[in-house]
């Protein structure tokens, strides 16, 4: 059998020629066994209407392997040069032959240096692509960053504005003269709580002693 793969023709077909040709192969092998079975049958029912004859089966069947065996060597001769015929004038696409579906490759044809040029370039792009993306996904990432921070400040400056206002309720326009005042009344807020903490160890510590 042929070992030239014949992928063009399988496409075509749908079926590799090898494969086709192999089916034919054991069609007419098996219908050579069958007609040595036909023939075997028929010696043995002539040979036993035949009075005194000293012939057995075995030999019959013998006679029948051989007479197999000799035509199956001529028809493996046969079927080599058919198969050879066939394969290369009925199931064989020429070169200069495209398929319907390939017409493409007509109109677009690239040479291999075209088409490595082709690939480099894709892989370049492909790279662009990728290093943009993260690029993207970094500005994305500072942009939410940023999202963050100026929630923070504008929390802050409603909390000055609230800050500001309360001033203004309480008679002190000024926020700057505000602010020195909070700082002032904090800084005597902690002293007053260090004096208070102070006084509670002092008690506690009495507590324990008495």
């Amino acid at each position: 059998m042929s070992v030239n793969p014949m992928a063009y023709e399988a496409q075509f077909f749908g079926f590799t020629p090898q494969t086709c040709m192999l089916r034919i192969y054991i069609a007419f092998q098996d219908y050579l066994f069958e007609v040595m079975l036909v023939v075997e049958s028929v010696i043995l029912k002539k040979l036993d209407g035949i009075p005194g004859c000293k012939i057995s089966p075995s030999q019959i069947r013998k006679s029948t392997e051989k007479f197999l065996l000799f035509m199956k060597g001529h028809f493996d001769k046969l079927f080599s040069k058919m198969e050879e015929v066939l394969l290369q004038l009925v199931l064989n696409i020429p070169e200069n032959v495209l398929l319907p579906e390939d017409k493409v490759h007509e109109q677009y044809s690239y040479s291999k240096e075209q088409f490595q040029a082709l690939q480099d370039e894709t892989r370049q792009l492909q790279e662009q692509y990728r290093a943009e993306a993260s690029a993207g996904q970094a500005l994305q990432a500072e942009l939410e960053e940023q999202k963050a921070v100026q929630a923070e400040l504008e929390k802050i400056l409603q909390w000055f504005d609230g800050l500001e206002n309360s001033c203004r309720e309480h008679g002190t326009g000024n926020f700057k003269e505000s602010l020195v005042f909070l700082t002032q009344n904090s800084k005597k807020l902690q002293e007053v709580l260090k004096d208070v903490e102070e006084k509670s160890k002092k008690i506690k510590k009495h507590d324990q002693l008495s």
